[in-house]
């Protein structure tokens, strides 16, 4: 009992820290929120420093470990808390609309060969396309049961990808082409448009813009009529759609946009590596993207952000311990789940859902109370 006042003091004083911290950033003028942002954006194009390396990725390149798995986890994590975390519903397939990019990537290069600027807008069309084909049959679904249907829509986009021969098979797709290199731009002695096979680091520089586009883009539309429609769908559809919300209409917009930015990084990804085959889109994949949510704290973009810089970088900062790494991996997740189930940096309506009973992703577990609920019955107990 003692253990459990002490942990629920612990999380009341770092809600108070956290909730002060969001005050004063609300209240701070616009000129200091762009400083910030800008300082930010130059603290993202500085990390492949070679300084940095020997903290960050002593086992591994760390310009590689940037781009992949860090940067793209980052940008897969955004998309899929736009299903998850601002509308509430529960995709265990977001691995497939990356694939479908990918595809995209490596047949229009090297089939048609399209120039990959062409083919990254087509791919984000395709995706969308595909996130409303999902999504039109089965979002009258709720809960465990869509998280189902989603989980059987990546595996069979997978198994479709092994087994169309026409598409490469169980070889894939090889010889995918870069992106055309632009001369003459440097950026700390970097050619940073010259995309090539042994240097890394101008496809982080490309990932940082897109991370960039795709940050603005999803916290316009959360602060829009659009982000306030998910909002009340993610915390009860039922009386949403009694207060006149369209709430299939919206449901379908947030699968098509968390779809488009899986797809926009599958493009990005494959024109990097060259190489796909049906190996690279298992579910693990979707089921990791998911934990960086969830762990971060979904709905809140900065938490999703750092949960998916967590999750990607720990393993490979630990990959000297070989087979033990993936047991540390495990245990700070487990005990970041234990100190702060709502995430590490939740946002203030998914600490209120959690508190609730909901866990902040619509109906998907709301008979089941959280931890400050539980601890709150058993206190009045005593009492």
């Amino acid at each position: 009992m003692n253990q459990m006042n002490a942990l629920s003091r612990f999380r009341s004083s770092w809600s108070h820290f956290s909730d002060g911290v969001r005050d004063r950033w609300a209240a701070a003028p616009g000129w200091q929120r762009w400083a910030v942002y800008i300082l930010l954006i130059i603290g993202a194009l500085l990390l492949p420093s070679e300084s940095l390396a020997p903290i960050m990725s002593p086992y591994s390149d760390w310009a590689s470990v940037l781009f992949f798995p860090i940067g793209t986890f980052v940008v897969l994590a955004i998309g899929l808390n736009v299903v998850v975390g601002q509308a509430g519903l529960l995709d265990l397939g977001f691995v497939a609309f990356y694939a479908v990019g990918g595809y995209a990537m490596g047949l229009l290069g090297t089939r048609l060969g399209w120039n990959f600027w062409e083919i990254l807008v087509v791919g984000i069309l395709i995706c969308a396309l595909s996130g409303v084909v999902l999504g039109a049959p089965t979002l009258r679904l709720r809960g465990d049961y869509l998280a189902i249907v989603t989980l059987g829509f990546g595996e069979i986009i997978r198994i479709t990808a092994r087994n169309t021969d026409e598409i490469g098979g169980p070889n894939g797709i090889r010889g995918i082409p870069h992106p055309p290199s632009i001369e003459g731009f440097e950026l700390f002695g970097i050619q940073v448009f010259k995309y090539g096979v042994l240097d890394p680091r101008p496809y982080y520089y490309m990932l940082v813009a897109l991370a960039v586009i795709v940050i603005i883009l999803v916290k316009r539309w959360e602060k829009s009529r659009v982000g306030r429609a998910w909002a009340a769908i993610r915390e009860d559809e039922d009386a949403a759609e009694v207060m006149g919300v369209p709430t299939f209409r919206f449901k379908m917009l947030a699968f098509a946009i968390g779809a488009s930015i899986g797809g926009a990084m599958g493009v990005v990804w494959a024109a990097k590596v060259i190489s796909i085959n049906p190996n690279d889109f298992l579910f693990l994949l979707s089921a990791t993207i998911l934990a960086a949510v969830v762990m971060g704290g979904a709905g809140n973009l900065p938490g999703v952000m750092l949960g998916a810089f967590i999750v990607a970088w720990l393993p490979e900062r630990f990959r000297g311990l070989q087979e033990y790494r993936m047991l540390i991996f495990g245990a700070v997740l487990v005990a970041l789940m234990i100190f702060k189930p709502e995430g590490l940096l939740p946002s203030r309506q998914r600490k209120a859902e959690l508190k609730g009973g909901t866990g902040g992703m619509g109906s998907l577990g709301a008979e089941v109370p959280g931890p400050e609920t539980k601890a709150d019955v058993i206190e009045g107990a005593d009492k």
